[in-house]
């Protein structure tokens, strides 16, 4: 069986600590899987890039600090990846199904394939991953752009 390996491809930004971030994350998400020509699931990895960015800036992100946003493209795979600084690791806690917010993860767990946290030092990465289809084409995207 003679098999092609491709590489991942990897674009990453960072933002600062701003609810204003949330809007250009997922124009770059965006940006991103329309430059690696991934056209399933679009709307599921921007939902998700909205809900980890949005919980990193409540949740995770101390006063002077951002977070960091990478997207990796992978044997069929998208992976949106949250980096912050904050201590805590993030869970789908009990709501009351009439409040306002504290949906982000249970949404995320409900469209991601696979989702989850990372410790690092500082802080921690969420995490969640999408079936694309088969690997990448050779030239799509831009390993290790957009920084």
């Amino acid at each position: 069986m003679n098999v092609e390996i491709q590489p991942a491809l990897l674009r990453e930004r960072f933002y600062p600590r701003s609810r204003q971030t949330v809007r250009p994350a997922r124009q770059f998400a965006a940006e991103t899987l329309h430059a690696w020509g991934v056209t399933c699931r679009h709307d599921d990895v921007l939902l998700c890039v909205s809900e980890l960015a949005t919980n990193a800036l409540l949740h995770g992100v101390p006063p002077g600090r951002g977070y960091r946003l990478r997207m990796l493209r992978y044997e069929g795979t998208v992976r949106v990846e949250v980096h912050d600084s904050g201590g805590g690791r993030p869970r789908i806690a009990g709501r009351d199904p009439g409040a306002e917010g504290g949906r982000g993860l249970l949404l995320v767990a409900a469209v991601a394939d696979r989702w989850g946290a990372l410790a690092r030092v500082p802080g921690k990465v969420v995490w969640c991953e999408f079936a694309v289809g088969p690997g990448v084409t050779v030239g799509a995207g831009e390993p290790g752009g957009g920084l």
